[in-house]
């Protein structure tokens, strides 16, 4: 029986909060388009579409859009068995507005379902089964319990073997700084895969320099450091080698959700065995052709795209 479960489990699950989207159509009109967004929902969706099988971990409110989320995950081929419905806490919204210094966000998400989030809720056996576990910084800020569940998760997944990926994704909107930087620096020792920012991992280590950076950060644990530098491309490090491996030059209207679908489109081509150098050159043309089109989730390109982008 253990070895049926393992098998039907999701090779790569994500844990954190996904967010019902409502963006700007036009700047100065009140007219708005529903869409998805959370960082860790749009990495596992960009993960499935590359051919991975993939997983969500969280909770949703009992309501019209808890139901849009996991109709959204089973469209996408995400398993949605470890997403538990909270009958007493709504599912989080937020707003994108545009304007002349660019996007704008607000977001309804205190007392969300996914922040009501505990360990005792975890799906063990199946963080067990699988082979990578993946958080961010906003699954470690929303709330206390959902902290703590992001670390008993991590604490689980390194007990059975399994990989863990962190991305930073610092939002200081969500917690002061120095919070931020004391937990996510502890994610940060006990993860496998780092998936940082440039503007993140300036502000978390006070340092400038990529190598410094590089060096800093394999130092706390971490095998594979893929720091995302936006139109430059990535800079991946391992123990043995790094190098700058470059972006994909596209017309790109929309980079929401970018690094997002990088992480997704990276940690899926490692769970097939690609190298983290190989990974990230198919992860950056993911993450390109995914600023194409407006939104976090709608562009996310598939294997089938990517494959024909890289070949040309």
């Amino acid at each position: 029986m253990a070895n049926d479960a393992r098998a039907a489990a999701p090779e790569i699950l994500a844990l954190g909060e996904a967010m019902i989207e409502f963006n700007q159509a036009q700047p100065g009109l009140p007219t708005w388009l529903q869409g998805f967004g959370g960082d860790t929902s749009n990495f596992c969706i960009a993960a499935a579409r590359q051919d991975a099988s993939a997983g969500f971990v969280s909770a949703v409110g009992n309501d019209r859009f808890g139901e849009l989320l996991l109709e959204l995950w089973r469209g996408e081929r995400v398993d949605t068995s470890c997403v538990r419905v909270d009958e007493s806490a709504p599912t989080g919204v937020y707003f994108v507005s545009h304007g002349s210094t660019g996007h704008h966000f607000d977001y309804l998400r205190a007392g969300s379902a996914a922040s009501r989030y505990a360990p005792h809720d975890l799906p063990l056996d199946t963080i067990a089964a699988a082979k990578v576990v993946h958080l961010s910084g906003i699954s470690l800020a929303i709330s206390v319990t959902a902290c703590d569940a992001a670390f008993a998760a991590i604490a689980h997944a390194r007990a059975h073997g399994v990989r863990v990926s962190f991305d930073t994704n610092l939002r200081l909107k969500l917690w002061p700084l120095a919070r931020a930087r004391a937990v996510m620096l502890e994610a940060i020792r006990q993860c496998d895969i780092c998936l940082p920012s440039w503007d993140d991992v300036t502000v978390l280590t006070g340092l400038t320099d990529r190598d410094e950076i590089v060096d800093f950060l394999l130092a706390q644990g971490p095998r594979i450091v893929a720091m995302k530098l936006g139109s430059e491309g990535a800079y991946i490090a391992t123990r043995d080698e790094r190098r700058v491996v470059p972006a994909l030059l596209v017309n790109a209207v929309d980079a929401t959700g970018a690094g997002d679908c990088f992480g997704g489109a990276f940690v899926a081509r490692l769970v097939a065995g690609d190298d983290a150098f190989a990974a990230a050159r198919y992860a950056n043309a993911a993450a390109a052709l995914s600023t194409q089109g407006y939104g976090a989730v709608a562009p996310i390109p598939d294997r089938e795209t990517v494959e024909q982008l890289l070949a040309a």
